[in-house]
């Protein structure tokens, strides 16, 4: 059975409300008309997250989050790996003034809409990703 799980790597971090939150992926998720697969969240430091964009995208830079996508085809099953820096949300949150689990939760579903095939590379893209992650964070405040 498809499942949304939480480890951490050389980090101590406790996730609070992690049925809340699975349940909020899963119907975003099933808003976007796609199947819920295996999504594994890893949350751990700069360092860790900085050593993976290094080996794998070939960028030397700090970054809150890396998403592996493990989709295979289109059947509308989504299913990936999705990295988050706690060390990098923090230091996002206080920048930007607004609290750390509602800049958390923007990074992690930032992550899903990339597994759900959303990009940012380009301005147009942010500005999507942008909305779709307001329009779900509004859906997850609703849902609470």
């Amino acid at each position: 059975m498809a499942e949304i799980t939480f480890f951490t790597e050389e980090i101590s971090f406790n996730l609070p409300q992690k049925i809340f939150l699975k349940n909020w992926i899963a119907e975003v998720i099933a808003l976007e008309n796609k199947i819920k697969g295996d999504i594994n969240y890893i949350f751990c430091n700069d360092t860790y997250l900085s050593k993976l964009n290094l080996q794998y995208l070939k960028h030397d830079t700090l970054t809150d989050i890396i998403t592996f996508d493990y989709t295979k085809d289109n059947n509308g099953l989504i299913s990936g790996d999705i990295f988050i820096s706690i060390e990098r949300v923090k230091e996002n949150a206080m920048a930007l003034k607004i609290p750390f689990p509602i800049e958390l939760n923007r990074v992690m579903i930032h992550g899903v809409l990339h597994l759900l095939g959303y990009k940012d590379k380009t301005k147009a893209e942010k500005a999507i990703m942008r909305q779709k992650e307001d329009n779900y964070l509004y859906l997850h405040f609703q849902l609470k």
